[in-house]
């Protein structure tokens, strides 16, 4: 196999002097062969264009990237000068050392690393599934609850399992070692690092945050590279949050969802699936959320989608669709949880009760694609293992992770009949969590914590599933799974499944600080715990913890040891031959 990454690996990462100058692409940047990306550079200082130097391998940047940039005295009226260069394409693997000066100041140097990839694709199919903020507990827990362990043994593998190469992930960002899910999934789906809430850009000065030098995204990439092949994406978030935007979008703010929306337009991917429907509709329309009056469903509905707004209507679409585009938005934001939908009827299943679920999602899009002869990229992402693990609802987090797993089961099944498909199956970051035994009601004494049981007086949760869809039929049991965090704001912690509906914590008091929700003051055993995360915070934060990732499939094995984010983007384009010479 060809040693494509060694050099970049072998790299020491040593902190630089910082220069005088910024210069994006940054350093260690690695880019795909052909792949546009903005060149930019910032000068700490009001500098005249004459004064600037920018060498790219000892030659003119001019001379080598075929175009001269754009000179910006004034930068957004402020005391500071830029160039700036759009849509560059380096057709040429190798080392580029990229050297930027004004006279009489030292030059700032970086070098990126542009490579290409096979002539040929290895992989005609690839199932991305990330299962947000999922950490090893997660997991853990979805395997003790879901199938049970007896004497010491799990009685039964989750679908997860069973994918042969591993590799643990680094998931921090251009600015920081904490990340959230914008800059970790941006890092996935372009190969770049990005800042905490960006995507596909790097994090520059510009106030506009449309402005900021862009990254080509793997969705971009497939209709410039591969237009033959189908593009997929699933989500139970809303379709413009951070995990499903990063295939298609170039923006500072992972906040831009209007924009955003208009980002998926311009890619069109054939099928996309999940909630956030505010954003589609017109500023007149009653529920709307966008701030101008473009109907985006109509606009894709022109395009030749199949628009389903149910689980029955997605079926039908998936079955009958000829066009092999279907566009599904279930819920006006992100949707509701599997234990609501299912088991608990909370949230907002009463206003929208016919949610599809992941798998269902996940089969869909599976149906409409694999129609496609030329294969297809499919983005699956089980989007409220975080959105409960910030809320420290660990019980729907949990479920959350068994359904995820179950659509992994989906992809699994596929690749079975379809063995030239690449499988990845991921997380964007982890949550500071921690299984760390059972809580059980019939310990004696009135004081829940002496109900923890931790060591041999664990023992074994009492979960049953007997219909045997992998779910428990109860999920507030006697023995449970004693599951905590270790960062959280002041909250009351109840020891107990919120049946209700999501837990929330904490909320504001005339201070405008987060104190404990007292909702759950007076629940028996209720005991008030002080956080220990600054007072601006509601809910717990991501840890800076590595993510596991696991795949299967042509191309897999290149996913082993200790890989950046970014670098799993190259397995995935190299599978595809996204680089290949044409």
């Amino acid at each position: 196999m060809r040693q494509y990454w060694l050099a970049a690996m072998a790299v020491a990462v040593v902190p630089g002097v910082a220069g005088a100058h910024t210069v994006y692409p940054i350093d260690r940047a690695t880019i795909l062969v052909g792949s546009p990306f903005d060149f930019k550079v910032e000068f700490p200082s009001v500098v005249k264009e004459a004064d600037v130097k920018v060498l790219v391998n000892g030659e003119d940047y001019a001379a080598v990237f075929g175009k001269k940039a754009t000179f910006v005295e004034k930068e957004d009226g402020a005391e500071v000068s830029s160039i700036k260069l759009d849509d560059i394409v380096i057709s040429k693997p190798g080392a580029y050392k990229v050297e930027a000066s004004v006279a009489g100041a030292p030059a700032k140097s970086v070098t990126w690393e542009v490579y290409g990839t096979a002539d040929k694709p290895v992989a005609k199919n690839v199932i991305f599934l990330i299962a947000d903020g999922m950490s090893v507990a997660h997991r853990t827990a979805a395997r003790v609850m879901s199938r049970g362990n007896t004497e010491g043994k799990a009685n039964a593998k989750l679908n997860m399992d069973y994918l042969p190469n591993l590799a643990f992930i680094g998931t921090s960002s251009q600015d920081s070692i904490a990340a959230d899910s914008a800059n970790t999934a941006s890092a996935y789906f372009t190969g770049h690092k990005s800042a905490v809430n960006a995507l596909g850009v790097y994090l520059s000065r510009a106030k506009d945050s449309l402005d900021h030098p862009k990254q080509e995204t793997l969705g971009q990439a497939l209709r410039r590279a591969a237009p033959e092949k189908k593009l997929g994406i699933v989500t139970t978030a809303e379709v413009e949050d951070a995990t499903p935007a990063a295939l298609v979008a170039n923006t500072r703010k992972r906040s831009d969802k209007d924009k955003i929306v208009g980002m998926h337009f311009n890619v069109l991917p054939d099928v996309l699936l999940g909630g956030g429907s505010a954003y589609f509709l017109p500023k007149a329309t009653p529920g709307s959320k966008r701030k101008d009056e473009i109907d985006y469903i109509a606009k894709f509905r022109d395009e030749g989608f199949a628009i389903a707004t149910d689980r029955d209507e997605l079926i039908k679409s998936a079955a009958e669709t000829n066009s092999g585009k279907v566009l599904g938005l279930f819920h006006t934001g992100n949707m509701d949880t599997l234990l609501d939908r299912k088991f608990l009827k909370g949230g907002t299943v009463e206003k929208f009760p016919n949610q599809p679920g992941l798998v269902d999602m996940t089969k869909a899009a599976l149906d409409v694609l694999s129609k496609n002869e030329n294969g297809f990229v499919l983005m699956v992402e089980g989007a409220s293992v975080d959105k409960m693990s910030h809320p420290l609802d660990w019980d729907r987090a949990v479920v959350e992770t068994i359904e995820f797993d179950n659509a992994i089961g989906v992809a699994r099944e596929f690749a079975e009949k379809n063995p030239d498909t690449l499988i990845i199956v991921t997380a964007d970051h982890t949550h500071g969590v921690a299984l760390i035994g059972t809580i059980d009601d019939n310990k004696p004494g009135d004081e829940m914590r002496e109900k923890v049981g931790t060591y041999q007086d664990a023992g074994f949760p009492n979960y049953e599933d007997k219909d045997g869809d992998t779910y428990p039929d109860d999920i507030n049991v006697s023995k449970r799974l004693a599951i905590f965090a270790n960062n959280f704001p002041d909250h009351y912690e109840t020891w107990r499944p919120k049946l209700n509906g999501p837990f929330v914590p904490a909320v504001k008091n005339e201070k405008d600080q987060y104190v404990a929700n007292e909702q759950y003051k007076d629940i028996p055993g209720a005991v008030l715990r002080i956080g220990n995360i600054p007072r601006d915070g509601d809910t717990g934060v991501h840890a800076v913890d590595d993510v596991v990732l696991q795949a299967q499939g042509p191309g897999s094995e290149h996913l082993k040891g200790y890989l950046e984010n970014s670098d799993v983007y190259r397995v995935v384009v190299d599978a595809l031959a996204l680089g290949a010479a044409k």
